[in-house]
């Protein structure tokens, strides 16, 4: 790192009319979070002296997004080109400082290669450039005698031969203050676009006699900026192939297939972890040893003790699960729900709020909220927790080795003793005391040749 004091520049004004949204393009999504939060958290990783975010459309909404962020917040109030948005934030920046300039919407900057770049400067200018074999719509960077840098073109303004060139401009520069001053208030819009380019400074600042370093980015997925739909798409996928690779590596992560795993969050594994095709994780997930997840699932706000199983096609959110646990497949455990060791929650079974005891079982079709349950408790198909009045929600507490059997309405506020057996087809308005049998038997009529209503 250069030992100069660092300030760091963050572009933020741009529209994106390309997206077509309400959404400030700089609160666009990657892997889950804004692309500003990427750049701010690479930012943030230099341990710069200030941050200083330049704003512009939609700005309540980008200051509202990171309001608890120490940030220093510049106003673009009219779109008049980089160097123009740079000029924002440049009067709170001491002249000794060394200012790094990022884009916002160049989500998947990485720390080292900014650190690099930082490095490179040696309180002068640094560039940092990609190769690309289809440079189309970028600014070129024109090298003269020895390869140093003379100048970036943009496209429109860029002679034919100077197209032909394929090292292009990212928008990632670091600058010196003092000087940048009087290169920015030196430019002038008479160009293809009319505005103020940044990269203007660059030809000034060789003028002067300055020099300027250039650093050739490896990854050009580090610097693929976002200016509509099927970019974002790109990028998502990028920044998802990226933490699988590390998770697998890192971390010993089986994954059946990174192109089919989506992370938008974080996700911490133990070892013999394996996670299927297409399987989302959302929030802060932990998976203990030797946790399977199937495929089709979504895992958000959870923690997965060691040997259990999580099948196809389940949401599990903010839930705690036990060791060596089965649910699914096509199960749904909402807020709230924590299983017990060796507890089973089957197909179509639905959880809230639900405490279920070590070795209890809710196999098929039922729905458990509010509700705490015992050790070895089996729940029959069809069973339901009738938790909520219409004015509040009342809890439902059931002891160690019950037998509900299927089809059954247990009416809360409810207590159910231990070793109760219900039998199938039971609505429960009453507590039941330990070790009873309850039952409800209403009498059955048959009436032979009946035909319903509006049929011949």
């Amino acid at each position: 790192m250069s030992s100069e004091p660092l300030s760091v520049v963050v572009l933020a004004a741009g529209e994106g009319k390309r997206m077509r949204s309400t959404r400030p393009k700089v609160l666009q999504t990657v892997a889950g979070r804004p692309m500003l939060a990427h750049v701010l958290d690479a930012a943030s990783a230099l341990q710069p002296e200030a941050i200083h975010v330049v704003y512009g459309h939609g700005g309540d909404a980008v200051q509202a997004a990171f309001a608890d962020r120490s940030l220093a917040w510049a106003l673009q109030s009219e779109q008049l080109g980089t160097g123009h948005a740079v000029a924002q934030a440049l009067p709170a920046i001491p002249d000794h400082h060394q200012i790094l300039v990022l884009c916002a919407d160049v989500p998947l900057i990485r720390p080292s290669t900014l650190e690099a770049l930082v490095s490179e400067a040696h309180g002068t200018l640094s560039l940092l450039t990609v190769v690309l074999p289809e440079p189309t719509g970028y600014g070129r960077v024109v090298r003269g005698e020895g390869g140093a840098v003379d100048a970036i073109v943009e496209e429109k303004d860029a002679t034919p031969a100077q197209r032909a060139i394929t090292e292009v401009n990212t928008g990632v520069m670091c600058l010196p203050a003092s000087p940048l001053r009087h290169w920015l208030g030196a430019l002038d819009a008479g160009n293809a676009q009319g505005e103020y380019y940044l990269t203007d400074c660059i030809a000034m600042a060789r003028a002067d006699g300055w020099p300027v370093h250039p650093l050739v980015c490896a990854d050009p997925w580090e610097v693929q900026g976002v200016n509509d739909r099927a970019q974002l798409a790109a990028v998502e996928r990028a920044a998802q192939h990226r933490q699988a690779v590390a998770l697998m590596r890192d971390q010993g992560l089986g994954l059946a297939d990174p192109a089919r795993f989506d992370l938008r969050g974080e996700l911490t594994v133990g070892q013999d972890c394996f996670i299927d095709a297409s399987v989302m994780i959302e929030g802060t997930v932990t998976l203990d040893d030797d946790v399977h997840v199937g495929p089709f699932t979504r895992l958000c706000d959870c923690h997965i003790q060691s040997g259990t199983r999580v099948l196809a096609h389940c949401d599990v959110e903010g839930s705690e699960i036990g060791h060596d646990c089965r649910v699914g497949p096509f199960a749904r455990l909402r807020p709230g729900t924590a299983l017990a060791e060796r507890a089973r929650v089957g197909n179509f079974v639905e959880t809230k709020q639900a405490r279920v005891g070590a070795d209890s079982k809710i196999n098929h079709l039922s729905y458990i909220g509010d509700s705490q349950l015992g050790a070895e408790v089996n729940v029959g198909a069809g069973t339901i927790t009738c938790n909520y009045d219409g004015r509040k929600k009342h809890r439902t507490r059931i002891g160690d080795r019950v037998f509900i059997g299927s089809n059954t309405a247990l009416v809360a506020p409810l207590a159910v003793g231990e070793g109760v057996t219900i039998g199938a087809g039971t609505t429960v308005r009453e507590d039941i005391p330990a070790d009873t049998l309850m039952l409800e038997s209403g009498h059955l009529r048959q009436i032979p040749g009946w035909r319903s209503r509006g049929k011949d």
